[in-house]
């Protein structure tokens, strides 16, 4: 973690066959796992409460709008593309 509002969490994510990312689902620090129901939107924003920038996915989670951050990794090559992360409230 960077940043006290700032929280690193693993997501399981699959891809359409254009490539397209969908997060399926967030896993918390303490190992809860919230099942993201739709993705709403998908667009480059700034973390304004954690800062830092990525690509902010507004989602619906058991029927509350929440947002989760694709922060792409400088790299271009190797596994590690990224890392999502989401604002702590």
């Amino acid at each position: 973690m960077e940043n006290g509002d700032k929280v690193y969490v693993p997501v399981v994510v699959s891809f359409t066959e254009d490539g397209e990312m969908r997060p399926r689902s967030v896993i918390w620090e303490d190992g809860q796992i919230f099942t993201i129901d739709r993705v709403l939107d998908i667009r480059p924003a700034a973390a304004r409460k954690a800062g830092g920038q990525g690509d902010k996915y507004t989602v619906k989670i058991n029927g509350r709008v929440s947002a989760i951050y694709f922060e792409r990794s400088a790299s271009l090559s190797g596994a590690s593309v990224g890392r999502w992360f989401v604002e702590r409230s």
